[in-house]
């Protein structure tokens, strides 16, 4: 059983970072395209842009910079304070797996088997993620 951590950081009650705009700004970082990286999320390209405008809202400066598609096509490209973004909340979600795993390393063996009843009923319970997905 592989123990999971998902870290969304709140920097006061209106702008946040985490897993799901993390993993826009990799993808858009990776493919330089709003609407590719929506389709390799599996979410609405109306969800990428507002995760997006999100993210470039909660900061002095853009964390993405875009231009209009069209025939010449568009593009995006990830800031400098994107890329710190990136890493900084990945060197802390690594830091904190490793401690959660440490932390909970005696209780891993209390934990209950999952049986494919309990997965269904737990997915069923946390809602389907993927489109539409409300994950920050």
């Amino acid at each position: 059983m592989s123990l999971q951590v998902r870290l969304r950081i709140d920097f006061d009650d209106v702008h946040a970072v985490g897993p799901g705009k993390i993993a826009l700004l990799e993808r858009m970082r990776d493919c330089g395209s709003l609407s590719q990286a929506a389709r390799e999320l599996d979410i609405s390209y109306r969800r990428a842009w507002q995760l997006l405008d999100s993210l470039n809202t909660s900061f002095n400066e853009p964390v993405i910079v875009t231009s209009v598609g069209g025939k010449g096509g568009g593009g995006s490209e990830i800031t400098k304070l994107g890329l710190a973004l990136i890493d900084t909340y990945r060197a802390l979600e690594d830091e904190v797996t490793a401690l959660a795993q440490q932390r909970f390393k005696p209780l891993r063996t209390s934990v209950a088997p999952v049986t494919a009843q309990r997965r269904a009923i737990t997915k069923l319970a946390r809602g389907k993620r993927g489109r539409g997905s409300k994950r920050t």
